[in-house]
């Protein structure tokens, strides 16, 4: 009978005990609780992990006290936290990725960590235009334009509030050429990195242009590959792009130009290099790196386009290359040239010539320019030579009828997909198409399409190009695709 009492009282202790203490608790935390609406999720909790470990103290003290009552306030302090942290569970399932108590939460957390993070992947996969959401893309090299032949300076532009608002009203337009030059650095960066010798060049190209699809993003018209991927070996200089079924394979001693581009809204990066794998090279890719930046350096707004060629031909001859015993000046190939380019239009009239004697037409403000330069060890001339690859619809074309319904159908699937930039019959064969041979030949027996084939020194001769393109900003000359390897 003494043990029954005793055993009552300690159950009615602990009653009024966790009647009281939830009591004490809500009374002392009411400023907490109003605090707890505007606060952050993260606060909040750690609020509410205060709150357990107070709960959870007397259960503790009480249990040193006595061995059974401890029993019983050790289940109910198991019973209280076990649906707080039901409730966190639940708050972490809606917000997806927040901090919980168990390991999943926290799994959850990181991968939602993860996904915020604005870095390119290995390989590239993410599209500059979430690496920058806010649309302000990095900027290329600016430069100051030169002094005019009277040695009066530039700088003006830099400061004057005119050429500023100028630039400014121009920005979407720079923004398109800058998102489409960090596609392109980006690509040619993971092209260096796995380019070697034992490829064949068809997948090297289509690796490149898987990898600029995704940077660019590829979106029909709007955005997507400006032209395709040159890959020009030794004595070709230029216009090679591997057919469907193309055995050539790239080897040690080749020297090989790769030249791609990009575009946003017809805003069109075209930028070029030479791989090599053999030093003895790389004296041949020195001089013609040295006359591309001396071009670039020469170029401005006013400046004659005869000017350019001019300064590019005296710096190109000053070098001499020792190749396999034998010792060859470095010639420019004097009929290959820099263009100025258009929205979707890579070559919009004004040729940029790599020799003297071109013509004197001046470079205009607003104006975007290839600035690009052809070394040889051989003729310094190129003539048409191989099974032609590159083909572009002619820009000027009218309405001119056509009779066949496979040149018909073609000229369709050309419009929607390329509209006037250049293509190859490889992205042919991509979209489906076949036996489009003799339609293709009658669209450019009527003009519509140019067909543009390998251009080509001597046989035994090597050629090296090197090119960027520039913006004549009202303020400052730009080269947009400029970056850390040339």
């Amino acid at each position: 009978m003494r043990h029954f009492i005793f055993r009552s009282l300690i159950m009615a202790e602990l009653q009024l005990q966790h009647e009281v203490e939830p009591q004490l608790l809500n009374g002392g935390d009411l400023n907490e609780e109003k605090e707890d609406a505007d606060a952050p999720e993260s606060v909040k909790k750690k609020r509410r992990k205060k709150k357990r470990s107070k709960t959870s103290a007397p259960g503790t003290n009480e249990a040193e006290g006595d061995g059974e009552a401890g029993g019983v306030g050790d289940v109910t302090k198991q019973l209280e936290q076990q649906a707080l942290e039901d409730k966190e569970r639940e708050e972490d399932g809606e917000e997806d990725g927040d901090e919980g108590e168990n390991s999943a939460g926290k799994k959850k957390k990181k991968k939602k960590k993860k996904k915020g993070l604005k870095g390119q992947t290995d390989p590239p996969s993410v599209p500059i235009c979430e690496l920058y959401p806010s649309g302000d893309f990095p900027k290329g090299e600016e430069c100051e334009y030169p002094p005019s032949k009277d040695g009066r300076s530039a700088a003006w532009r830099t400061t004057s509030e005119e050429k500023r608002a100028l630039d400014r009203a121009n920005e979407e337009m720079w923004s398109d050429f800058r998102q489409a030059a960090e596609a392109h650095r980006q690509v040619r960066a993971y092209v260096r990195s796995w380019i070697k010798p034992g490829m064949t060049m068809i997948d090297i190209c289509e690796r490149l242009e898987d990898c600029s699809r995704k940077l660019i993003r590829e979106d029909g018209l709007k955005a997507g590959l400006a032209f395709p991927t040159g890959c020009s070996i030794n004595h070709c200089a230029a216009h090679y792009t591997p057919n469907a079924g193309d055995p050539t394979v790239l080897r040690y001693d080749d020297i090989c130009k790769i030249d791609f581009g990009t575009h946003i809204n017809g805003r069109i990066i075209d930028c070029a290099f030479t791989v090599t794998f053999n030093p003895k090279f790389d004296r041949l890719l020195e001089a013609v790196r040295d006359a591309t930046n001396t071009g670039i350096k020469f170029a401005g707004i006013d400046v004659r386009l005869c000017d350019v060629g001019e300064t590019i031909q005296e710096v190109m001859e000053s070098y001499e290359v020792e190749i396999d015993g034998k010792t060859y000046q470095v010639k420019p190939i004097r009929n290959l040239n820099g263009h100025s380019i258009g929205q979707y239009r890579i070559h919009s009239g004004k040729t940029v010539p790599i020799v003297k004697g071109g013509e004197a037409t001046r470079m205009e403000e607003g104006e975007a320019y290839a600035i690009e330069t052809f070394g040889s060890t051989g003729r310094g001339a190129v003539h048409d030579d191989m099974e032609c690859s590159h083909y572009m619809k002619n820009f000027n074309v009218g309405h001119v009828p056509i009779r066949l319904p496979r040149a018909k159908h073609l000229l369709n699937v050309i419009n929607e997909n390329f509209g006037t930039l250049a293509f190859c019959r490889r992205w042919l064969d991509r979209l489906g198409e076949s036996k489009y041979l003799m339609a293709l030949k009658n669209l450019c027996d009527l003009g519509i399409i140019d067909p543009y084939p390998p251009l080509c020194d001597i046989k035994g001769s090597y050629t090296a190009q090197y090119e960027h393109t520039i913006l004549l900003r009202p303020t400052y000359k730009e080269v947009v695709s400029r970056g850390d390897d040339y």
